[in-house]
């Protein structure tokens, strides 16, 4: 007698309806976005590269108007020769050497104290340091503006009373000055990453190095810290590249520095004052692509140098 084992059937290929029918959905919800990033990305871009390459000029000695003349790379020539353009990325660079590292540093420093076993009210503290992120950055300057300002100040009464003359609005104090409003913005989100971070890390190696006679310190040091520094350095490389986009403090703070800060501090800065003081379209289209292409340059660096970090 002979039996007769029964197989499962093939699976049948999908139809090429239902991968039609799959494909129609996907660009049905797809649409929206492109449509949307064309229209507020790519023209906008495609629109500034234009403007870059022409310059108004006067004609008949001032009297017979301005004409619109092609003038190919010269607008960025005009903008890398500025002085006050190249001056606006060192200011850049002085802001990223001092917030970058101090931020990454209280920010540490405050995770870990909530991270502690002998912390209370962890909630409530991570609210409370979180309030100033979703705080806007033209509010925040003018919070801070107020809290500079000799005479209505009563910070700086406080510190005068008590024999500290710093001025924050000296053209030696407006770095600390923007500083300190960076790092108050973005300290709470930053205790935010870097405390669950913390929280990811076994109890047991805590726990481990705890009875192996290690303190608070050390356990933090060169326990907790070494396992994080995937996120430390993410962090900061990002930090970092977003810096380039400090325009709100400085042009806020502008407004009550007496000439400490000039209206070409920062390239956003030079951007503005050379498509709103100057008129000069083609000037502010030519650094607004300079500083996107910038950007961009650092960005692909932080991707590249940040594989490593991820691995870690």
């Amino acid at each position: 007698m002979t039996t007769t084992i029964d197989r499962p059937a093939a699976p049948r290929p999908a139809s090429t309806a239902g991968r039609g029918g799959r494909a129609r959905a996907a660009s049905l919800f797809l649409t929206p976005f492109f449509v949307l990033f064309t229209a507020v990305t790519l023209i906008p871009i495609g629109y500034a590269i234009w403007l870059s390459l022409f310059t108004e000029r006067n004609s008949g000695l001032g009297f017979g108007g301005t004409e619109t003349v092609f003038t190919g790379l010269g607008n960025y020539r005009r903008a890398l020769g500025d002085p006050q353009f190249r001056s606006g990325f060192v200011h850049v660079a002085l802001y990223t050497a001092f917030l970058v590292p101090l931020m990454l540093a209280v920010s540490l420093t405050v995770a870990l104290l909530l991270d502690s076993a002998v912390a209370r009210a962890k909630r409530f503290f991570q609210l409370t340091l979180y309030l100033p992120h979703v705080v806007p950055g033209i509010l925040a300057a003018l919070v801070w503006g107020y809290l500079y300002t000799p005479g209505v100040s009563p910070v700086v009464s406080a510190m005068r009373s008590g024999g500290i003359g710093f001025d924050f609005l000296s053209p030696t104090g407006v770095l600390p000055a923007i500083v300190n409003i960076g790092i108050w913005m973005s300290l709470g989100y930053n205790v935010v990453v870097f405390y669950a971070a913390l929280q990811a890390i076994p109890r047991e190696l805590l726990e481990s190095a705890s009875l192996d006679g290690a303190g608070a310190a050390r356990v933090a040091w060169s326990v907790k810290l070494p396992l994080i520094r995937s996120s430390i350095g993410l962090i900061g490389l990002f930090a970092g590249v977003g810096t380039l986009q400090l325009f709100a403090e400085p042009m806020l703070l502008n407004k009550v520095s007496h000439g400490a800060i000039s209206n070409t501090w920062t390239p956003n800065m030079y951007v503005w004052a050379a498509a709103f003081l100057r008129n000069d379209a083609g000037l502010a289209a030519a650094g607004s692509i300079l500083l996107a292409l910038l950007a961009g340059l650092l960005s692909y660096a932080v991707t590249r140098i940040g594989k490593p970090w991820r691995n870690l």
